[in-house]
């Protein structure tokens, strides 16, 4: 990519790739769960990555954060959907073990880049 976009950052990237993995997994959960667990889960893992990509173009950084912790509540959120999902008996070890590292890294990089603009650190603040 020549410009500098949101889909460069890595915070984004660990998002996507969460998504694609939520979407993967909740394929299998049961067909009762399409307007319970699989759509909520699904809707609060996209909003992680796109409250990410929708802050990037926001002028003030307030309204970075802002969009960055709406971000971090869905990734909370999800955390709790992957626990549900196991306890309910829907994913098994290995699915478990694959979304909590996934989200895991996506929280650091949000992290991370929260306290980049936070303190004038990041490269698009």
């Amino acid at each position: 990519m020549g410009t500098f976009g949101f889909e460069n950052i890595l915070a984004w990237q660990k998002a996507h790739e969460f998504v694609l993995n939520v979407y993967k997994t909740t394929r299998n959960f049961p067909p009762d769960e399409r307007f319970g667990l699989t759509s909520q889960f699904r809707r609060a893992a996209i909003s992680i990555e796109a409250n990410i990509a929708e802050g990037y173009k926001k002028l003030g950084k307030a309204d970075k954060l802002r969009f960055l912790n709406i971000s971090q509540g869905s990734l909370e959120e999800c955390r709790d959907y992957i626990i549900l999902s196991r306890d309910l008996g829907y994913i098994g070890k290995d699915e478990f073990d694959v979304l909590s590292n996934n989200i895991e890294l996506t929280s650091k990089l949000l992290h991370g880049y929260y306290n980049g603009i936070a303190n004038n650190n990041a490269l698009n603040n």
